[in-house]
């Protein structure tokens, strides 16, 4: 199994889609490197996954301030010798109308979402280009390639991460460094994302969609491990991931 052993840095991992991701390849025999704001549910998580027989160590990070992404690689090394996956996972979404010009929230989008990406790219790809292999996994959206009403500004972070990671790939064959990507496009899944919106028209709308469509953070951790799971000379590049019922 190509997961044994592998050292695995994720983001966002306090709750939703990264805290089950962790769980999941922790099982699977990767050793977890969890970053997230909430100290306590990270401390929590690290100390399930060892009870369960798994190797986690866990740093509180802000994904938008760069020298904690090179922490926490650098604790990863410490710890584990390497890092050899990123899931550049952390992201939220207070959608509005864009004539709300809820400014502050655009920001703390683009910083999160983009920049909070970007911050994560800055960390790995030296250890990735010297060592010739990696694999950095994102979670981007369906709205990153789809237009949805109240979510402009969500959407076009979205829609650079699916540009970024796939440059990144293009790049990574002709520099002949190995390294892998994988974007996830993930539509109604449970998570906590609905509680960054603050617009209330928006929110309620989202909230009986989600209501009617959602489906588990676990069907996301399957693909990701679907995707580190690949025999290195091999790239799986886009996943969409959505409820069957969900018409996107």
């Amino acid at each position: 199994m190509a997961i044994q052993d592998k050292v695995v840095i994720i983001t966002g991992a306090s709750s939703g889609i990264g805290e089950v991701t962790a769980k999941l390849l922790a099982s699977k025999g990767a050793k977890v490197v969890l970053g997230a704001r909430r100290e306590e549910n990270l401390k929590t998580l690290a100390e399930s996954i060892s009870q369960e027989g798994g190797k986690a160590v866990y740093q509180v990070m802000d994904v938008t301030d760069a020298e904690d992404n090179k922490k926490i690689v650098e604790l990863a090394k410490n710890e584990f010798g390497k890092v050899d996956v990123i899931f550049l996972n952390a992201g939220l979404m207070p959608n509005s109308p864009l004539s709300e010009l809820k400014s502050d929230e655009w920001d703390r989008m683009v910083d999160v979402n983009l920049k909070g990406v970007l911050n994560g790219l800055e960390a790995i790809l030296p250890e990735f280009k010297a060592q010739k292999s990696g694999h950095v996994v994102t979670t981007s959206s369906v709205a990153g390639l789809k237009a949805y009403p109240g979510g402009g500004v969500y959407g076009a972070t979205k829609w650079a991460v699916r540009d970024l990671m796939e440059v990144l790939r293009i790049e990574s064959a002709q520099e002949g460094t190995n390294i892998r990507t994988a974007t996830i496009y993930p539509a109604a899944i449970k998570t906590e994302l609905l509680e960054t919106i603050t617009d209330e028209q928006t929110s309620e709308g989202a909230q009986q969609m989600y209501d009617q469509y959602q489906i588990g953070p676990d069907r996301v951790a399957n693909v990701v491990a679907f995707a580190i799971d690949q025999p290195e000379d091999t790239n799986v590049t886009e996943f969409t991931i959505g409820p069957t019922t969900q018409p996107w």
